[in-house]
């Protein structure tokens, strides 16, 4: 089952279903997040939950997204409580584009942090079932309110210096009352960055990650299939500048998603009762790595099988001075 929300005429948030092609708005349900925190609560699964509530009118989904009306595919009252974090150097082949990024700043005889971080995943990173497994690289990248729609733009501030798609797959959770992390799914994620900074210096790279990222529109429910494959594109006018395949699921990955679940949520932090969290779990496909440089208007489109519509994006690069934050003695 694939789920997403979509706003109505008159601003209202209705929750949308389908298990194949015809999609419906699902009866009194004013959010995915309320539903997923009353299946929390309850240890109902969301289908089953979205089942006994029953399904209403028809939703063309396509138009919905093609007027603006699609929605992030789950959202918290208060956008502090959703956190945008990631992992990097998970997916097999991935090292190499970020091995090429730094190798300069290292000697060659030398193996360079981005290596040795893929390797200790490739030796550690898949622990039998009960054990913990080797941590992986993580960053953050902000909360609800660095948050894009689907179909809405991704801006890159006048300070950046690139401002480049990640193609990836993300694990949507919320926190119980109890603390327990819960997932709700799956689905796709552009994990924006700025590749360039991040070029300059491997310790630049929390810098780079600080920018807006998208996902959905729509959260595969279940479990992840080990195989996904799925194509990354990029769009300029009605030319196609960049098309690649991405992998993700276990078979492609260096770490198991039980791994990286458990060294992001080791962290009381991050199980705080009613919060969302939207974990991306990397990429090995990246346009930057075959020399792409994406311009302002720009159409980033990332789909795999399974996981319903595309997840698209434009590049909007913001221009004006780069003035000095000035900070306000109390």
């Amino acid at each position: 089952m694939l789920i997403s929300q979509i706003r109505t005429s008159d601003g209202r948030i209705q929750v949308v279903a389908r298990s194949g092609t015809e999609a419906f708005v699902v009866k009194g349900a004013s959010s995915v997040y309320d539903l997923a925190m009353a299946c929390a609560e309850s240890g109902t699964s969301l289908a089953d939950h979205i089942g006994a509530l029953g399904l209403a009118e028809a939703v063309d989904l396509p138009r919905a997204y093609s007027e603006g009306r699609v929605l992030p595919p789950i959202t918290h009252p208060d956008p502090s409580h959703l956190h945008l974090t990631g992992t990097g150097l998970t997916h097999l082949g991935s090292a190499s584009t970020r091995d090429a990024m730094h190798a300069g700043e290292q000697a060659a005889a030398q193996m360079t942090d981005s290596m040795k971080m893929f390797r200790m995943g490739v030796e550690g990173g898949r622990p039998r079932a009960g054990e913990v497994g080797v941590q992986p690289e993580w960053f953050y990248k902000g909360t609800g309110a660095s948050l894009a729609s689907p179909g809405a733009a991704l801006v890159s501030p006048t300070f950046a210096l690139d401002g480049g798609e990640e193609p990836e797959l993300a694990g949507i959770y919320v926190i119980a009352s109890d603390g327990r992390p819960c997932r709700v799914g799956f689905a796709l994620a552009n994990e924006f960055s700025d590749h360039v900074t991040e070029r300059q210096n491997y310790l630049y790279l929390a810098h780079s990650k600080l920018r807006p990222a998208s996902f959905g529109p729509e959260i595969r429910l279940g479990a992840l299939p080990d195989d996904v494959q799925g194509t990354s594109r990029i769009r300029r006018g009605d030319a196609t500048i960049f098309e690649a395949p991405f992998l993700s699921g276990e078979a492609n990955m260096s770490h198991t998603l039980a791994n990286l679940e458990h060294h992001h949520f080791k962290y009381d932090l991050f199980r705080q009762p009613g919060d969302v969290h939207v974990h991306m779990f990397g990429t090995a496909t990246l346009s930057f790595a075959a020399g792409i440089k994406p311009e302002n208007g720009d159409i980033f489109e990332i789909e795999a099988a399974g996981f319903g519509l595309p997840l698209r994006n434009s590049l909007e690069v913001t221009s004006g001075s780069n003035a000095a934050v000035a900070v306000t003695s109390l």
